[in-house]
Formats: C-alpha cells, structure tokens, sequence
C-alpha cells in the first residue's frame, strides 16, 4: 500500500500550483557529514562600526538618529527607483523589457546590536509589527505602488550583509511573480468555494494536528503538507483577512509572539542562531476578499548547523526535492522548548 512516509511521491503546493518531489526513504541512508556546533554568537549591545546602530555613519553621509525603538529609512542601495522613467522594449516577443519603478527601505528592529527576532521581548516584537502596519498603509496608499512586500533576511547564509536586527520593504510599481501565482490560486478557490483557500487548508491541518508548530489565539505556525526547505513554516491567521492593516491589536500582539517563537523553536533546533528568509503575503492593495494573510519562513538549514541544503541537480533542471517529510519537520519543531536555549540553565 502507497504510505506517504515510506515511498516517493509529489506533494501539490495550491498556493502557486507547483509540484514537490517527496522521497522519505533516502532519510535512513546513513550520514557521515558535517555535524558540529557553531561557537557562540556574542555581539555587543552597540557596534561602532554598525550602519544600522543609533548614532553611526550609513553610506553617503547619512547619519542615523539616536533611536530608541523602531527606525526605518530609504536604502542607501535601493533595488527600486521612484524616478525611473516609463519605457518598455519588445523585439519579436523574445526580448521584452518594462521599466519598474517603486521604493525600498530598511526597518530596524531595536537600537540593540545583538539581538534577534528570537531574543527580543513582546513590547519590542509589538512596536516592530506596529512599524511594518503603518509602512504598509503609507505606501499601499500610493498610486504608483502595486504591491508592498516586507520580508526579513537572517543570517550570512541567506545573504544578509548586517547582523543587526532589522528587514527590509521594498514596494513595487507592478505584481511579484510569488504574489501573481497565489493570487491566481487563491482567487479561483475563492470563486469556487466562497471561502478562502488558507481558511480550508488551516481547518484541515488544524483537524489532523501532525503538521502544526505552535499556535495562539490569532495565528498558527505550521509545516505546509508541500514544503520545500527542510524545516520550512507557514504562518496563517485564524481569522481570514487579506492585510496587516485590517489586525486588531489583539492580532498584532499575537503576531509578534508567534514570530518570535517560531524564531526561538528554529534557533534551540540546533542551538544556533538560525538563518531563514522570512515575508508577508497579503493583498497587493484594493478589495481582494480572496487573499487570507499569512507568512513563509525558508530556512536553508538541513541536518546541523553548518549543513545546508541547495537547489542543485535535479531540482534545478527539473522539480524541486526534499528527503525530510513535513510531518517529520513539524514533529521536530514541535517538540522544542519555546524558552531559548541562551536563557535555560
């Protein structure tokens, strides 16, 4: 008989409508790689040389104020323009070029150097998701702006050139591919079902349980049935509302929480500051009753560490793999303290 933890198989993403290569059996082959810890990561309150302390020197001159919560300002190295002219080029339909304009900024966290998402406390975690709300309403207000995207970049390994707390926001004149395809998926759920399409996944996993991470009143963190990255999390509010702006502060204050203890259950996994991608989803402005709110975690850890899984062979030229079944994940990340590691004796 077919067992979805036993044999290879593909498992459906209906957010983007993608296909994932599962195969369970190659987790009992035996591994002989890298396995050990990382020293401690011991950073100071305040960084002299930090761009993103309060008080130091950014490129160009720009000097940053002496903050004492959240601090957000235009990226010295913007992605996105606002004063890109209008223009397009399209010889035979093969080389098509439109011009994109928008802005790009960067929120910091907290003045304080050496913490993370992990290690920050509630009313810190609050005023972060306050800031993001409010930079969300300034710039979806716009007429140029299409869509807003926040995410968050943690860690060396997932290129992010500054340990001090913070994300970035960069908001765009036209659709993301990622926001295209759900907003595709999750609109033709809608027409059929009258319902949204995470509101129906998030009542199935919340009746089978095997996936799920951790929950609050307002907000559950799960391992998507169709995850990719080994210990890849899903996080979808409870009640169905298509952007941050609509959160009560009820919801605001659980959203903070559940960050930080998805944060906190990734970092004890290894005892390690954990590297991830992490990014809202929401409506790209307007009434979308179809779009359900929610945020991906992409974390590149695999089996330690310093061991991390890459898109290579296969997966590159073919489909998307993983070994580490997302019940498995889930099973893992469930069973981890929500205390971090730093602070238990």
């Amino acid at each position: 008989m077919f067992d979805l933890k036993e044999h290879p198989h593909k498992r459906h993403n209906p957010l983007t409508g993608e296909w994932v290569l599962v195969s369970p059996h190659r987790t009992k082959r035996p591994w002989q790689g890298q396995v050990e810890k990382l020293p401690p990561d011991e950073r100071p309150a305040y960084d002299p040389k930090c761009y993103l302390c309060p008080g130091n020197e950014r490129a160009g001159g720009h000097i940053n104020p002496p903050y004492s919560s959240t601090f957000v300002f235009t990226n010295d190295f913007s992605a996105l323009l606002e004063a890109t002219p209008g223009g397009a080029v399209d010889e035979a339909g093969l080389l098509r070029a439109v011009s994109e304009s928008g802005v790009c900024k960067v929120v910091c966290f907290s003045p304080a150097h050496n913490l993370t998402v992990a290690e920050m406390d509630l009313p810190g975690m609050r005023a972060v998701v306050d800031t993001w709300v409010e930079e969300y309403c300034q710039l979806s207000a716009r007429r140029d702006i299409a869509y807003v995207e926040i995410f968050e970049n943690r860690g060396e390994m997932m290129g992010c050139s500054n340990p001090h707390p913070h994300c970035q926001i960069w908001a765009s004149s036209s659709l993301p591919n990622e926001v295209l395809k759900e907003d595709a998926s999750q609109w033709g759920w809608f027409e059929r079902a009258g319902r949204t399409l995470l509101a129906d996944y998030l009542a199935l996993e919340l009746s089978r349980g095997e996936r799920i991470v951790c929950a609050n009143d307002s907000f559950v963190a799960l391992v998507p049935f169709w995850a990719l990255w080994p210990y890849e999390v899903l996080v979808v509010s409870r009640r169905p509302f298509s952007g941050m702006d609509s959160m009560t502060g009820e919801e605001r204050d659980c959203l903070a929480a559940i960050l930080r203890e998805v944060a906190t259950r990734y970092d004890n996994l290894f005892e390690v500051s954990f590297p991830y991608t992490m990014g809202f989803h929401q409506m790209p402005g307007g009434a979308h009753p179809h779009w359900h709110f929610h945020a991906h975690y992409y974390p590149p850890l695999l089996r330690s560490a310093t061991v991390r899984k890459f898109m290579v062979g296969y997966e590159m030229l073919a489909t998307p793999q993983r070994d580490i079944t997302a019940e498995a994940a889930a099973e893992r990340l469930r069973a981890l303290p929500r205390t971090h590691y730093k602070l238990r004796g």
